[in-house]
């Protein structure tokens, strides 16, 4: 008997066409799925269309996922899968389960002895990496610092700190509207020698990345980053 599958497909990080950062045969067998599991029902659709489905969106199952979701809930998606069958999970942005909560399907798959698939495309995280000429054998992703001042000073600090230690490259990411706050504070509170790398709009029309040391971007203009997904990396 043919086994269940989960597809982990990556959607865009921009607004550029599905043809720039998915690959073909990712982009078919995406459009041919008529199950999915997504972080966001309303982003997957918008994907959905963008990579023309083989279905009327009427047609196609979306589940809607979030850290809170059960795993009672999601065995029961699963379990909804006919022998042999296949389904999509999403993210918001970038790769499923990276940073994101699909991670808890894959988890769930691995327990029922559904095949995970991973399929090829863009994650901000690994192409702010490649593009930045920090170390890329020594990094930490570390989602979002805290919101207020005092706790985000601690925190940026201490990943400073493990940077220098372990020569380790540190990446997180911010809310939109707040990030050039948060760019006004790496540069308040990080040393003048550690290296800073943003990336912004990574594969969309204002794709723009560079990393100079602290000393130098207090020297520069403040770059804009408002409203624009960006991802911060430094390295001690």
């Amino acid at each position: 008997m043919k086994n269940k599958t989960l597809h982990l497909i990556p959607v865009g990080l921009s607004e550029s066409p599905a043809s720039e950062w998915l690959p073909h045969d990712v982009r078919q067998l995406a459009s041919r799925l008529d199950y999915y599991i997504a972080e966001n029902a309303k982003t997957a659709r918008a994907f959905l269309k963008l990579i023309e489905t083989q279905h009327t969106l009427q047609d196609i199952t979306i589940h809607s996922l979030s850290n809170k979701t059960p795993a009672q809930e999601i065995q029961t998606w699963l379990n909804a899968i006919p022998e042999g069958g296949e389904v999509g999970l999403v993210s918001e942005a970038g790769c499923p389960a990276v940073a994101d909560p699909g991670a808890n399907v894959v988890a769930e798959a691995h327990k029922m002895g559904i095949n995970v698939v991973p399929w090829v495309g863009p994650s901000s995280i690994l192409l702010g990496l490649m593009a930045s000429g920090l170390n890329g054998q020594q990094f930490a992703f570390n989602g979002y610092a805290p919101v207020k001042n005092d706790e985000r000073s601690k925190q940026l600090k201490s990943w400073e700190q493990q940077s220098r230690r372990l020569n380790q490259t540190q990446l997180f990411i911010e809310t939109p509207y707040r990030n050039e706050a948060m760019f006004k504070s790496l540069l308040q509170h990080l040393n003048d020698n550690t290296r800073l790398c943003v990336a912004r709009d990574i594969t969309g029309k204002n794709e723009w990345i560079k990393t100079a040391t602290v000393a130098q971007w207090k020297k520069q203009p403040t770059p804009s980053l408002d409203k624009q997904a960006t991802l911060f990396l430094f390295l001690a």
